[in-house]
């Protein structure tokens, strides 16, 4: 009797554990459906997502980083990297890049400007500091002058600490002949219209997006009968100098980067950003095109065209 009675309830408990399993794998089984749905849900949503992301980028107007194409919205802070990079060895690397020179052309634009008593100057995209610093240099000098003033305005706030640190060490510190400004070349709305007299960027347009914008924020600040100048990389004609200007651009420069500044993607960038930049005449046409009036071609070539001074005045 005992067997038999143990029997049974063998099966009866085996019968509750196949229909507990059952029920378990059923459960199991709905659960990983839903998961594996929700999953593909998920994948769905993200796949689309990625899609519309690259739909929105492949919309957006392209421009150059040096030879890369990206787009208009990410010029401005790759630029901006590329200057925090280069901030604290720039002026070493224009000496060593240029063989210093670089600072005879900077002193040519100050000499072509010929600052008077006075003067009002924004230096735009001014940086270290070297234009500001040879125009308060020159009017000292030439007219015995401390009336004139230079606003040094640069959107990297690395590059216009370099510049204060510069200043600092000089007469004009804690003076009111130069202020600094963080600003934007293609935005200068915290500026006055018709407020100064002279607008200079030197080595600086080409790394801004907009070019036209900046040039029509110079005509907008100057006064009428203010003067225009910009000092920027050409394009050299002489085949032969053309050549040993690449080779050397292209191969030297980068390696220079490397050695002084240990970055070299930084002055392949700036080398790139040359050959990008429009010719001598036509940035000519555009300084025109953005109602300045110029004399001449418009600019000078210095040192077989590597270097050229661009001017226009608001008449």
């Amino acid at each position: 009797m005992f067997p038999r009675i143990h029997l049974k309830r063998a099966f009866f408990f085996r019968q509750i554990r196949t229909k507990t399993n059952h029920i378990y794998n059923n459960s199991l089984q709905k659960y990983y459906s839903t998961s594996l749905r929700l999953q593909q849900v998920n994948t769905t949503a993200n796949f689309s997502e990625q899609q519309k992301n690259q739909h929105d980028t492949s919309q957006e107007p392209r421009t150059h980083f040096g030879f890369k194409s990206v787009p208009e919205s990410m010029k401005e802070t790759l630029v901006g990297q590329v200057f925090e990079n280069v901030a604290t060895k720039y002026d070493l690397m224009n000496d060593a890049m240029s063989l210093g020179v670089h600072r005879l052309w900077k002193d040519h634009t100050i000499r072509t400007m010929a600052p008077g008593p006075g003067t009002k100057l924004l230096d735009v995209a001014g940086g270290t500091g070297d234009i500001a610093m040879g125009f308060l240099n020159y009017c000292k000098e030439i007219h015995g002058d401390t009336s004139a003033q230079v606003k040094l305005l640069d959107i990297n706030p690395k590059m216009l600490e370099v510049g204060k640190q510069r200043f600092s060490k000089t007469p004009h510190h804690n003076t009111s002949q130069v202020t600094f400004e963080v600003g934007n070349a293609e935005d200068l709305s915290s500026i006055p219209s018709n407020s100064y007299d002279v607008y200079t960027i030197a080595f600086g347009i080409r790394n801004c997006t907009h070019i036209d914008r900046v040039l029509h924020e110079a005509f907008r600040v100057l006064k009428p009968g203010g003067r225009f100048m910009c000092l920027e990389f050409g394009k050299v004609q002489n085949p032969l100098i053309s050549s040993i200007y690449n080779l050397y651009s292209f191969q030297i420069i980068p390696v220079i980067g490397q050695v002084i500044a240990s970055d070299r993607d930084s002055y392949q960038y700036l080398v790139e950003s040359i050959r990008q930049f429009p010719s001598q005449e036509q940035f000519a046409q555009m300084i025109m095109n953005s109602g300045f009036t110029i004399v001449g071609d418009g600019w000078e070539d210095l040192t077989f065209g590597i270097a050229a001074l661009h001017s226009g005045f608001k008449l």
